[in-house]
């Protein structure tokens, strides 16, 4: 069974180059005709030119992911990050707001930086990326999100799955196989009390302290492609160093998570990189290490989270455009050997940093 379009028109459809420059221009921003469509899924996003000869950054919220009370807990994040001086790039204010409204969408508009990936065997890259991250978290940590969601077992884990299954995503040759090995991870990290959102509850993995693991305001999606580099012999407003983007999947969770998408390679090399963002971050924060253990449940908790997302999102063209094997007994085969080895992979012992 593959994954099938809807014969609806998905919203973004009516969101033409026009209306994108007509909704600039309702906030006083004058395009003069130049516009790019930058990478995104879960929204639209463009870089603009205008007529003053600055370019921006418009971000068209997907209808009916966030409510306007959490994309205002994003903006909001943002600006707390950007008023402590963490380079994280936030959404302008334009006639007293962040988040303005056009056709039918929610949109916001930011300033654009310039950046590169950044280079992530290089361990000073690394440990510099690790101060900022600890920043970011000191931020995060100062107050929790109100109605953002949480990344836990539910939410990404056991939600996804019940998803999948009600709406028959997962072929039928594949599916008791998919039903079994998922549950078996699930019930595996459920036994994290910080990924079930309980409070002080013993944590089976470390017996010797009983306290719950701390959640706090993540990043939420800090994977390389959420950071641009800019390397510090090239002149830029924001100054050197890494820039975070997208704070889309801002939530609560464990500080970990916003470390562990940037590890890569056989672990001797994810020990390294380890060691490095870990060393940067502890010269501002310090770091649990009991959150190393959390690295392969959080890791199993994306694969099953990123298998409902894309189905999820199957009635949006640019779906079936840029995944055409999502859906196909070869893609859920797939994924029943990628969990079976994340149930292996949490039974190992963790990282060590």
């Amino acid at each position: 069974m593959h994954a099938t379009t809807h014969a609806t028109t998905h919203a973004f459809e009516s969101l033409t180059p026009d209306v994108v420059l007509d909704a600039l221009a309702s906030v006083g921003l004058l395009g003069d005709g130049r516009l790019q469509a930058l990478s995104s899924y879960e929204n639209r996003v463009y870089q603009v030119h205008l007529e003053d000869g600055r370019a921006v950054v418009a971000k068209f919220y997907r209808p009916e992911r966030w409510s306007e009370a959490q994309i205002l807990e994003e903006h909001a994040f943002s600006a707390e990050l950007m008023a402590a001086e963490v380079p994280a790039i936030g959404p302008l204010v334009l006639g007293g707001q962040t988040l303005h409204h056009f056709g039918g969408f929610a949109f916001s508009v930011s300033p654009r930086r310039g950046g590169r990936a950044p280079e992530l065997d290089d361990l000073d890259v690394l440990e510099w990326i690790g101060r900022f991250l600890a920043r970011i978290h000191t931020v995060g940590a100062a107050k929790p999100f109100a109605t953002r969601p949480a990344l836990n077992v539910q939410t990404f884990g056991i939600d996804s799955r019940e998803w999948l299954l009600a709406h028959d995503k997962v072929p039928l040759d594949v599916q008791s196989a998919w039903e079994r090995v998922s549950q078996n991870a699930i019930n595996i990290i459920a036994t994290y009390a910080c990924l079930t959102g309980a409070k002080g509850q013993k944590d089976s993995k470390n017996s010797e302290n009983p306290d719950s693991i701390a959640v706090l305001r993540l990043h939420g999606d800090c994977h390389p492609g959420n950071i641009l580099w800019t390397p510090a012999d090239v002149p830029a407003s924001a100054g050197p160093g890494p820039h975070f983007v997208d704070l889309d999947d801002a939530r609560m969770g464990p500080a970990v998570q916003d470390l562990w998408m940037l590890l890569s390679g056989d672990r001797a090399q994810r020990t390294r990189q380890l060691g490095a963002l870990v060393d940067g971050y502890e010269q501002f924060r310090s770091f649990d290490r009991r959150e190393l253990a959390l690295i392969e449940p959080l890791r199993t908790l994306r694969l099953i989270h990123y298998s409902a997302w894309l189905a999820r999102r199957w009635d949006d063209p640019a779906f079936p455009i840029n995944f055409p094997w999502f859906g196909s007994s070869d893609y859920w085969q797939g994924q029943v050997q990628m969990l079976e080895e994340q149930v292996e992979a949490m039974g190992e012992l963790p990282l060590v940093a």
